[in-house]
């Protein structure tokens, strides 16, 4: 990747919530998103990437150390993070930036940058989560406005029927996709250091609320939008650990969304319109993004790579938001994007893991990869070699105040087959991806298939007690260096690299 002349700028893009099927170029034609369409054909493009696990902070934290949610110790949200990789970068001479949503805990430790300049959920406006002032928040205090949340939400007389879909009220340069990306515009614009860059980027969109502006949500009016995966045949069958999971959206309006038993086809539609359109207002965020970095003058040192940290369920399923092991929920898009430096116009089908792209960045900016992640390096794709595809990918989740009807869930996913396993339970879910993708058909109790589900199972045993073994080096490290050792880029992160 050109890497031995110049070690490259790297800017990171890690959008909150969204699906994998949000990206025209993927072959979903409903969708506006002109840059990333572009960045697709020009870059490369991995359309089967799975997350570690399907909520923010276990997704994020096991990206940022490259270990599982169950070698970290992250489970849930709000769960303290121990140090992470960025400190390589900045002992190694990147100037390490954050931007916007990491979700870290606690939310502005340093954890190896420099800068941080921090803007957490769109709605905090709960005593169940912890109090916190982010850069967005004094942002439109000082312009003097109420920062919109479920709070003033709630006095709108539509609010039990929108699911969580409104339209942003307050200046456009205020909404938290604009503001944050411009921010980070700002940083490019006016930093005056040379040494090479790591920018990451945390755009709260497209989580709910679901608010774009209105002029991206007329950009859908009378776009045929796909419909959600929803029966009562499919309701009925699924395990007691997601009814439950269901009955908890269906009682308290998380993030502003007031999940419905039995929404009408128009409720389903605004909804997807509104999360559709917050996709497309970030898009054209990343168009400017790619003018700022070549006002700078290094676009032609410059990757850039867009993700996400889960997906969104939008009533497939009738779930709401995240916590799930569905494709809406586990599965996210994912392109690097470097004109020159990376394969261009390819496209990757093989089984990815989010959290390989820390091995990744670490072999971008020529940097050792610690023997203890577990994490595999997307290089070789990125380099337009053939490479061994993973067989499976994992994925996994503790019981929390949301996910409450289940201690641990696990997945596993090959190519061809998708097996979530409850650890408190006889029930579970396999799903033939090939015959089955939209998940409807459950073949867990199935006999013909009792075969195959043994098999994946023992799989994960297998990779649980692999796990262990390639992880003894974090853990003696996590033991020596202890919960805090990412809150200034010291010489830590070198050792525990060795």
């Amino acid at each position: 990747m050109g890497t031995a002349e110049k070690r490259p700028n790297i800017i990171f893009v890690i959008t909150d919530q969204q699906r994998f099927d949000t990206i025209a170029a993927g072959g979903f034609a409903h969708m506006k998103t002109p840059t990333l369409d572009r960045m697709a054909r020009e870059g490369t493009y991995f359309r089967q990437t799975y997350v570690t696990s399907p909520s923010c902070a276990p997704s994020r934290a096991s990206l940022f150390t490259g270990v599982y949610p169950h070698t970290n110790g992250v489970f849930r949200n709000d769960e303290q993070w121990a140090f992470s990789w960025v400190q390589q970068l900045a002992e190694s001479g990147y100037r390490c930036v954050n931007v916007g949503k990491m979700h870290t805990s606690p939310f502005e430790d340093a954890f190896g940058f420099h800068e941080r300049h921090v803007v957490e959920n769109k709605d905090r406006a709960t005593a169940r989560l912890p109090f916190f002032l982010d850069h967005w928040d004094k942002a439109i205090w000082a312009r003097g406005f109420e920062k919109p949340s479920r709070v003033t939400y709630r006095r709108r007389e539509d609010y039990r029927s929108s699911l969580g879909a409104f339209v942003w009220e307050l200046p456009d340069e205020l909404h938290s996709d604009n503001f944050v990306p411009a921010f980070a515009q700002m940083w490019l614009d006016c930093y005056t250091g040379s040494e090479p860059f790591f920018l990451q980027i945390g755009i709260p969109g497209p989580h709910p609320p679901y608010d774009p502006t209105q002029h991206y949500l007329d950009l859908y009016e009378g776009v045929d939008l796909p419909e959600p995966i929803l029966s009562d045949d499919d309701l009925a069958a699924q395990p007691m650990a997601l009814k439950k999971l269901r009955a908890q959206h269906l009682a308290v309006d998380h993030d502003a969304v007031v999940h419905l038993a039995e929404p009408t086809k128009e409720q389903l539609r605004r909804q997807r319109q509104h999360y559709f359109a917050n996709v497309s207002m970030i898009d054209a965020q990343m168009a400017k993004l790619i003018e700022a970095v070549e006002r700078r003058g290094v676009l032609d040192d410059t990757i850039i790579i867009f993700t996400s940290d889960h997906g969104d369920s939008l009533n497939d399923h009738g779930h709401s938001q995240k916590w799930s092991m569905y494709e809406q929920s586990v599965r996210v898009p994912a392109i690097v994007w470097s004109p020159g430096r990376v394969a261009q116009g390819r496209v990757v089908d093989d089984l990815v893991s989010l959290f390989d792209f820390a091995p990744t960045i670490l072999e971008m900016a020529g940097l050792p990869v610690p023997d203890w992640m577990e994490a595999q390096s997307l290089t070789p794709y990125l380099e337009g070699k053939d490479c061994e595809p993973r067989k499976f990918v994992f994925s996994e989740h503790a019981g929390d105040r949301i996910f409450n009807g289940s201690e641990f869930m696990t997945m596993i996913r090959s190519q061809r087959y998708k097996l979530v396993h409850f650890v408190d339970s006889d029930e579970g879910q396999l799903f033939d991806m090939e015959r089955d993708p939209k998940e409807i058909n459950n073949l867990w109790d199935d006999a013909t298939h009792q075969g195959t589900k043994q098999e994946l199972i023992a799989e994960i045993l297998k990779w649980r007690i692999r796990s262990a073994l390639k992880t003894q080096g974090w853990t003696l490290a996590s033991v020596k260096f202890g919960a805090h050792s990412g809150r200034t880029p010291t010489s830590n992160a070198r050792q525990v690299g060795e």
